[in-house]
């Protein structure tokens, strides 16, 4: 693998652990890390004056996360794909896990809004989920880079 190849994988990384932290800083601030805390958010809680969330103010949000998910996971992939790692078939079901759970943390608010408080605990399991994945493939492109 060609050194600037490296360089860039290196750079992306280090810039993916910077998203991982900031976002667990931003859910733990705006959020929490609570049951009640994800229902509070979405649906409001009058007594603490914390307004509910519409399908206009979510969708808000998710537009532009729908776009930079995609690009996210589509380049931290494509970095994956073409590194030298012994078992290539295992590849495709990190793919399709990690589009498949970036989905569910998009929509899991939508859910909420709408009555299944069941979801909170989805968007709890995709956003611990997805941030695991990105480590792990970000464990994975480390490895393949640094041990070659």
């Amino acid at each position: 693998m060609q050194e600037a190849y490296k360089l860039s994988i290196l750079y992306y990384l280090a810039f993916s652990l910077l998203l991982i932290v900031s976002a667990i800083m931003l859910f733990e601030h705006k959020i929490g890390f609570s049951f009640s805390g994800v229902l509070e958010y979405y649906t409001g809680n009058e007594e603490r004056f914390i307004p509910a969330q519409s399908v206009a103010g979510i969708l808000k949000i998710v537009l532009p996360h729908i776009f930079v998910f995609g690009l996210f996971a589509m380049v931290l992939l494509h970095f994956l794909v073409f590194a030298n790692i012994k078992y290539k078939k295992n590849i495709i079901i990190l793919v399709y896990a990690t589009f498949a759970i970036a989905l569910l943390e998009i929509f899991t608010p939508f859910m909420i809004i709408g009555g299944f408080t069941f979801f909170a605990y989805v968007k709890f399991f995709s956003f611990f989920a997805l941030l695991a994945l990105v480590l792990y493939l970000s464990w994975l492109l480390f490895h393949s880079i640094a041990y070659e």
